[in-house]
């Protein structure tokens, strides 16, 4: 047959296929979400998330320095309180759980790249992301505190900000508070575009924040909205945000793309608690080959316009790609 084009003669052995990859991957843009609890000695596996566990602060060191070990050097915080209350005090508690902990993994690890989750839901005895004024979220009250918290982690060694709690003007909020005490240089990645979720199942065992009432669709956006998503962003950007995320990834890889499109800053993408588990979960019972499904879903991320991949899997990732399984 007399054909011109033949997509195929680039796909003739994997030094051709990799050489004309369009999507490539580095273990610099990983980055590993780990829980903290109070207490001594503890290291607690995290029953719907397998292979994920809750630390305590003395109990660290250990995971941080197989991270290191393999190239993953930016680590995503989040604290789980012994104590709770209705204004989440914890959150910025100078001696709070996650506050100790950045101290220690500051200490332990000086090379690594720490963020701080900012949010109220794993500290208030409610489980909303702030303030209650009756069985709502008090916006605006609740934007001082979510100030208060992220001054509190940087002062505690966190080197990045990502407020998670979908208020409106937090991010403009953080940035004066953090400008006024003199870190002017400390970037913000916003949680911009975060859906009310079923994904965040596992995740709400793992930080033990689900809410004790309603649920939190009144601030997490509406998984049908694309322009709503847009407005988000864009917002989030004229506020002072350096970098945008959009959660979950799986399903929202449209969302990666349209925002990556119509912005300037580089995006992140966080594949949540309830696609490692979908996929933990598949592998055990032998329908997936786990390995390969992780690496085509962090391709799919990558592809679609994320430059940051937040994500359970990120050692595993890391020891594909030095294998030359994924890359």
């Amino acid at each position: 047959m007399n054909l011109i084009q033949r997509p195929r003669r680039l796909r003739g052995n994997e030094i051709l296929r990799k050489m004309v990859r369009e999507t490539r991957m580095d273990k610099s843009s990983l980055m590993y979400p780990m829980f903290v609890q109070e207490g001594n000695n503890c290291k607690e596996e995290i029953r719907s998330m397998p292979g994920q566990y809750r630390y305590s602060v003395d109990c660290m060191e250990e995971k941080l320095e197989e991270l290191c070990d393999v190239g993953v050097r930016s680590v995503m915080l989040f604290g789980i309180p012994d104590k709770k209350d209705a204004l989440g005090s914890g959150a910025y508690a100078q001696d709070g759980i996650v506050q100790k902990a950045f101290r220690k993994a500051r200490e332990a690890c000086p090379d690594l790249y720490l963020i701080g989750d900012v949010c109220m839901c794993e500290y208030t005895s409610h489980g909303h992301c702030g303030v209650l004024c009756g069985q709502d979220v008090d916006n605006d009250r609740t934007l001082e505190l979510l100030a208060k918290t992220a001054l509190s982690q940087v002062q505690a060694g966190a080197d990045m900000v990502a407020p998670s709690d979908m208020m409106d003007g937090r991010v403009s909020r953080i940035r004066q508070v953090l400008d006024e005490n003199g870190y002017v240089n400390t970037p913000i990645m916003s949680y911009a575009v975060k859906f009310a979720s079923s994904f965040y199942g596992p995740f709400r065992e793992a930080a033990d924040s689900a809410p004790s009432f309603g649920d939190r669709k009144s601030y997490q956006m509406d998984y049908h909205n694309r322009r709503e998503a847009r407005k988000e962003a864009l917002l989030d950007v004229a506020e002072g945000a350096d970098i945008l995320m959009v959660k979950p990834a799986l399903a929202y890889g449209d969302l990666i793309r349209e925002m990556k499109d119509c912005t300037d800053v580089p995006m992140a993408a966080y594949s949540v608690s309830g696609e490692y588990s979908m996929v933990k979960a598949a592998a055990q019972a032998g329908f997936i080959d786990e390995e390969r499904v992780m690496c085509e879903m962090a391709v799919g991320a990558y592809r679609a316009g994320a430059d940051l991949y937040i994500t359970y899997f990120a050692e595993e990732l890391a020891k594909c790609m030095d294998d030359g399984k994924i890359g």
